[in-house]
């Protein structure tokens, strides 16, 4: 038993160090930094090395005490900060995925269904130019190639706004979509009624896939979490601002690789430990859609 304990313990620990701790300490070392240097001595490296040769010759921090509760007081706090984060990773990823009735959702839906139908349009008349340049004399030239390469490009740009005219406001959202569409048109039944019968009886390697596909778009929207957080400490040091960037960047393609993986394997789940519902028994999954 003490083995397992220190084990868990061991995790748990690590655990929270990485998710945790690590980048609410290093949000928390920034915002020391950009409170101290501010807008006007942003590059000022002496200014920020007195300020800690200050503090670090001040009386109290000779007390072991003292400087015990000020290194709790730190790790609380960027726990504290990480824990911020956390919700409001949880409230983008609400976001993201949200179906919207409100005008604004509305509009963006309607403009992204234009958008999304344009791109569509220049691509079906560039599959009948392709098709024309690959049969007509001297098919399958260079002409052919070029033809071929454009109906890629558009397909991809297509794609990057939905994979299907969007019915929501977000990509990540018609991704969602797009999966609940092809399992209603292949089994006649809604995917979030169906799911969680068959997330009962998956195996645990399927569960462990499904659930880092989750956790890594969750971990996205932590990730563009502190790229708000950074965004307000800009405020105060501008520097902070490229941080904020940096996180944004690098959330988007994260989150939309890690929601294609999941919606993938949530199809396939359904495909592949789905298929043995006694004949008729989709009927009583079936759910009116609320339009």
């Amino acid at each position: 038993m003490n083995p397992l304990l220190a084990t868990l313990g061991g995790k748990l620990t690590e655990r929270w160090l990485n998710s945790l701790a690590l980048p609410g300490a290093l949000f928390l070392a920034t915002t020391a930094v950009g409170t101290v240097m501010g807008h006007r001595h942003w590059h000022d490296v002496d200014r920020l090395r007195t300020t800690l040769d200050e503090l670090a010759a001040h009386p109290a921090l000779d007390r072991t005490g003292t400087a015990a509760l000020l290194i709790a007081f730190f790790l609380l706090a960027a726990t504290a900060a990480s824990l911020c984060a956390q919700f409001l990773g949880n409230a983008i990823e609400r976001w993201q995925l949200r179906f919207g009735r409100d005008p604004f959702s509305r509009a963006r839906t309607t403009r992204r269904a234009l958008r999304w139908r344009q791109r569509d349009a220049e691509l079906t008349l560039a599959i009948e130019h392709a098709h024309r340049a690959g049969t007509g004399p001297g098919g399958g030239g260079t002409g052919a190639n070029a033809a071929l390469a454009r109906v890629q490009a558009l397909t991809e740009a297509r794609d990057r706004i939905a994979l299907r005219e969007p019915a929501r406001p977000t990509w990540y959202g018609d991704r969602m979509q797009a999966a609940a569409d092809r399992v209603e048109a292949a089994y006649g039944v809604d995917l979030a009624v169906l799911w969680p019968r068959v997330w009962l009886i998956l195996p645990e390697p399927a569960v462990r896939r499904i659930q880092s596909a989750h956790d890594s778009f969750s971990s996205a929207a932590r990730l563009a979490a502190w790229a708000v957080g950074y965004a307000l400490l800009a405020c105060w040091w501008w520097p902070a601002a490229l941080a904020a960037v940096g996180c944004a960047v690098a959330a988007r393609p994260r989150a939309r690789s890690a929601l294609d993986a999941l919606a993938e394997l949530i199809e396939a789940a359904v495909d592949v430990h789905g298929l043995g519902w006694p004949p008729g028994s989709g009927c009583c999954l079936r759910r009116r859609r609320d339009g």
